[in-house]
């Protein structure tokens, strides 16, 4: 059963992919833009990584995960020769992508080093984050027909790389924040999430001492964290309109028998993939 703290996340079935996690109101408002999030559910991996793993680092059969990946990049009538991945180390860099990028981390190697954020006016270009409780950022300019796509751990969400992803934006292509749409998708909540004093110190210099509505003390030196309140507060302040701002609010650790998550595991699962992309005019 799914716990939810808002109605934002929807689910969608095709094919062989029975569950994709994605936004009502993307899916009403921004045509030409096709997102979702994977689940556990609808591919052929086996044991503690079912079914749908798509990481080739967590011990899987190479021949599943692209099985998986093909059935993923279908979902969205596309092959995996279509996906970009990067390399996702919990830095603040973003980069930019395009069709030379095309299969890199699926079909080929990867090129663009370290970063966990990309960006691209490319259409038919599948850009594919990797999570397992850390934060999905999916971006869109209708007007400028730009889309990004982030990983934020905690690391990335100190750094502040919501907002490098908009700067990228902006500075590659022109767009305006007020015209961007952006969604936190799932991710580990608050109740799930207990971190020590190290990452509290980072939180507090990243937001300037002010995180009483992101940080909540348990005592002993443990605090929780709320990675879904932090990436808003940071996407708000780089410019985003309250009004183009979803927050999916749905816990992979709660849900962990839909979604992989890293704690709820104990580091024992695969990885949900993040994709969005644009369509031809």
């Amino acid at each position: 059963m799914l716990t939810y703290r808002s109605n934002e996340t929807i689910y969608t079935e095709h094919g062989q992919v029975p569950l994709y996690l994605g936004f009502r109101a993307w899916e009403e408002k921004l045509p030409g833009i096709c997102h979702g999030f994977t689940t556990r559910e609808g591919g052929c991996s086996k044991g503690y990584l079912s079914s749908m793993n798509l990481s080739f680092t967590r011990g899987d059969d190479p021949e599943a995960v692209e099985e998986n990946y093909r059935r993923a990049a279908a979902y969205f009538g596309r092959t995996p020769s279509d996906i970009v991945t990067i390399s996702q180390e919990h830095t603040g860099r973003v980069v930019l992508v395009d069709d030379k990028n095309a299969g890199e981390g699926v079909t080929k190697e990867r090129t663009l080093g370290g970063c966990d954020g990309m960006v691209t006016n490319t259409p038919n270009l599948l850009l594919s984050t990797s999570h397992a409780d850390c934060t999905p950022l999916f971006f869109a300019d209708p007007v400028k027909r730009v889309i990004a796509m982030t990983h934020s751990g905690w690391r990335g969400t100190a750094l502040r790389i919501g907002r490098n992803t908009i700067e990228l934006m902006k500075e590659a292509f022109g767009c305006q924040p007020s015209d961007i749409h952006a969604a936190i998708g799932p991710c580990i909540c608050p109740d799930c999430y207990e971190i020590g004093e190290d990452v509290h110190e980072a939180f507090c210099r990243t937001f300037q001492g002010s995180c009483n509505d992101i940080i909540r003390e348990r005592g002993g030196g443990k605090f929780d964290l709320d990675l879904t309140q932090a990436n808003r507060r940071i996407l708000l302040e780089a410019g985003i309109e309250e009004e183009h701002l979803i927050c999916g609010n749905l816990c992979t650790c709660c849900n962990k028998d839909l979604l992989f998550s890293h704690r709820g595991a104990k580091g024992k699962r695969g990885n949900m993939s993040a994709f969005i992309m644009l369509t031809e005019k």
